[in-house]
């Protein structure tokens, strides 16, 4: 069996370690969770670190258990949070689930028959019939409120963090998690906790609770928070998170997000969300390092986990829509674009709505110098379309009066006017 620990260590996706747990490894096929709140209907690349330790820990040789909370996701983690979630719906939350079900799939097997093939669970099928009173006496009494009051999450929101203070619904959200663990423990086999390095709090109280209750011995792994390399949060944009599902963040915008990190950043993070080896990771820092102008580090980085989270044809089709920006692209290329796509390539760019009755039969050089400012007068318009500078839709615009017709509108409402090689217009047509 490959060693998981030392994975992990070349990796840097060790945070803190209980001892033992490399010695339990050591001994043999093991079980272990990892919880994710199903906050939303999709996971983000937050959550990425921790699912590719689940990743990691298959391909190890071990059993997987991806925990999605249905009933911690109601009440919501205090950890690392200045203010209470907003709670979900028992339907909302459902749904939720269900969508993030079909994501850990693509990185985790499920479907084979090996013997340490993912299992998915949801605490919520053993949480729902536990009655408040069933839970206080048979599992709160074996927690203190001193030990948990000692908890570095809840003591930040008691010391001023927190504008409305901690409510006892947060409160007790360690007691569950503490609960999931014994449960798993009871039923699964499992005696190993991951997750990330702001759950170290709600994953040891887990591991007292199962000490506490029956004797049993257990352990925990936390994988660092990653951060960007000038300390700033990883995995957010201007527009808010980097989402995992391509109706929220196109697989376009995902690959942008990859490719545009600095040096520094894509060397910790091919590491972290590639399954690459150390071996062809470090030819690939190797070769960036010859000549980082190339981009090829980031290159890879970008190509290995869209592939991953999306699939080979949306990377390709990334890479073309990435190319159309740069000059390299056709007619056709845009025309192969859907909608999404366009919209997240040209965003930059400015934007001029008009009418369809502005456009359709009208001259080129009225709409680009007259009903739009793509061009400063007409008279500039039509001397750069005379020196072959001007293109409507990547194509050089073949007369300053070209007719506008509606097989000219991609989708049927765009028009992307070009001056020379380096500006770009949008028109949209209403």
């Amino acid at each position: 069996m490959q060693n998981f620990i030392e994975e992990l260590t070349w990796r840097g996706m060790i945070h803190q370690m209980m001892p033992g747990t490399d010695e339990l490894l050591a001994s043999g096929m093991q079980t272990a969770y990892l919880g994710i709140d199903p906050t939303a209907d999709s996971l983000h690349i937050g959550h990425l670190c921790g699912v590719m330790m689940l990743r990691h820990f298959q391909r190890c040789g071990h059993k997987p258990l991806a925990l999605v909370g249905g009933a911690t996701g109601m009440i919501g983690d205090p950890s690392g949070k200045s203010q209470e979630r907003n709670l979900l719906d028992e339907a909302t939350l459902a749904h939720n689930v269900a969508c993030i079900k079909k994501q850990l799939a693509k990185f985790l097997d499920f479907d084979s028959d090996a013997s340490n093939r993912a299992e998915l669970v949801n605490n919520y099928d053993w949480m729902k019939d536990f009655t408040f009173l069933a839970f206080a006496r048979d599992i709160g009494k074996h927690i203190t409120v001193n030990y948990m009051m000692a908890k570095e999450s809840v003591q930040k929101r008691l010391n001023g963090e927190a504008r409305d203070g901690l409510s006892f619904t947060e409160f007790t959200y360690q007691l569950l998690q503490g609960y999931d663990f014994l449960y798993l423990y009871e039923h699964k086999g499992c005696r190993l906790q991951l997750g990330g390095a702001d759950q170290w709090g709600n994953i040891t109280t887990g591991s007292e609770l199962i000490r506490r209750t029956n004797g049993g011995e257990c352990f925990a792994l936390t994988c660092p928070l990653v951060t960007k390399s000038d300390g700033r949060k990883f995995g957010k944009t201007e527009s808010g998170n980097v989402w995992l599902d391509e109706e929220r963040t196109s697989p376009y915008e995902f690959y942008q997000f990859w490719i545009n990190v600095p040096d520094d950043d894509a060397k910790r993070y091919i590491k972290i969300f590639t399954s690459l080896t150390r071996e062809e990771i470090e030819a690939i820092i190797d070769e960036h390092d010859t000549d980082p102008g190339r981009r090829i580090l980031q290159k890879r980085l970008a190509e290995e986990v869209t592939v991953m989270v999306h699939s080979r044809e949306a990377y390709e089709r990334a890479v073309a829509a990435s190319n159309i920006l740069f000059g390299k692209a056709t007619k056709e290329s845009l025309l192969a674009l859907d909608e999404q796509t366009l919209l997240a390539v040209f965003k930059d760019v400015p934007h001029y709505e008009v009418s369809r009755e502005q456009v359709v039969g009208a001259r080129a050089v009225d709409l680009m110098a007259e009903t739009t400012p793509c061009f400063s007068s007409k008279g500039e318009m039509r001397k750069l379309t005379q020196g072959g500078g001007v293109q409507l839709n990547k194509e050089k615009l073949a007369a300053f009066d070209q007719i506008i017709g509606e097989g000219d509108l991609l989708d049927g409402k765009y028009l992307l006017v070009g001056q020379g090689k380096k500006k770009n217009y949008l028109v949209i047509v209403k």
